[in-house]
């Protein structure tokens, strides 16, 4: 009766799944393989007419890419600069909120709208904020603040071209990390906290005792999905600097759309896909393996 039962409840179970898992399956798991596929060949769209197969020859030609070095490099630039900066303000801006007892949920509010705001209008508001010699920024830094003498033409240079970029980047991302360290830190005992008082410990030892290896699997849970994020970056991309100036500020995602849409060359395309999809797997599972040790250590 036991295993007629068990069994009954993973039959309705995997019906509930079934949906999901074949739409799922359908434009998730079938497009990746078919890129999979396609990046081994010269791909034709024409229906009906063949492909050539070209082996590895796309990853070949990919590694050789000096373009795709600059899309690669402007990719980690990104991510360096993007996961510390968001994992720091979240976490500042958690601790403020774990503390405040009156208008909290206004100020969750407040810091959670960028993340709900579309990707597309922000990306708009910074290309206008940033624009030279008349955007909102310069206009600040020179006639507010007077910390320059003339505007900076913003992308106009790679150097600078990205600062909007990364300001985006980091801007956009403090409220979905503030809300993941609130809900662990309000799951730490507040007796470690009073008994840490009673021994005399200040606010600075408190965090670095008690509040840091007690939320590190949440670290480390957010270190790599923002990781992942700053490898995928793309919109604001594509909207601010369009890859611009002379491809200086391409990353991996725009490069491959660029070579994919623009240029039909799907099969190029899908292999920059992979071998961005390999980086990326490789490097959260060294931050996995390297963050992720028991508490107590």
């Amino acid at each position: 009766m036991n295993i007629s039962l068990r069994k009954q409840r993973i039959l309705y179970a995997f019906i509930f799944l079934l949906p999901g898992l074949l739409l799922y399956l359908i434009f998730v798991i079938y497009p990746i393989l078919k890129t999979f596929q396609i990046s081994f060949y010269e791909w034709n769209i024409i229906p009906g007419e063949p492909s050539e197969w070209v082996g590895v020859g796309n990853y070949i030609r990919a590694l050789n890419d000096p373009v795709v070095r600059i899309s690669l490099r402007n990719t980690f630039m990104y991510t360096l600069v993007t996961v510390p900066g968001q994992l720091i303000l979240a976490l500042i801006v958690a601790l403020l909120m774990n503390y405040i007892t009156r208008g909290s949920t206004f100020f969750r509010t407040i810091y959670y709208l960028p993340v709900i705001t579309s990707w597309v209008v922000v990306s708009l508001l910074f290309n206008y904020l940033f624009q030279s010699p008349k955007g909102i920024i310069n206009h600040i830094l020179m006639n507010v603040l007077h910390l320059i003498a003339e505007p900076i033409p913003w992308f106009m240079n790679a150097s600078t071209a990205f600062i909007p970029i990364e300001a985006l980047g980091i801007w956009k991302g403090i409220g979905w990390g503030m809300v993941v360290f609130l809900a662990a830190l309000k799951s730490i005992p507040q007796e470690l906290y009073e008994a840490a008082a009673i021994d005399g410990a200040n606010a600075w030892q408190r965090l670095i005792k008690i509040t840091l290896p007690l939320i590190r699997p949440t670290l480390v849970f957010l270190s790599v999905i923002l990781m992942i994020g700053g490898f995928n970056v793309f919109i604001s991309v594509v909207l601010i600097t369009r890859g611009g100036p002379l491809q200086r500020t391409e990353v991996m995602l725009s490069y491959m759309y660029h070579q994919a849409f623009d240029f039909l060359d799907f099969g190029y395309g899908g292999a920059t896909a992979f071998i961005l999809a390999a980086i990326i797997i490789t490097l959260s599972f060294i931050q996995i393996r390297f963050f992720r040790r028991p508490v107590g250590d």
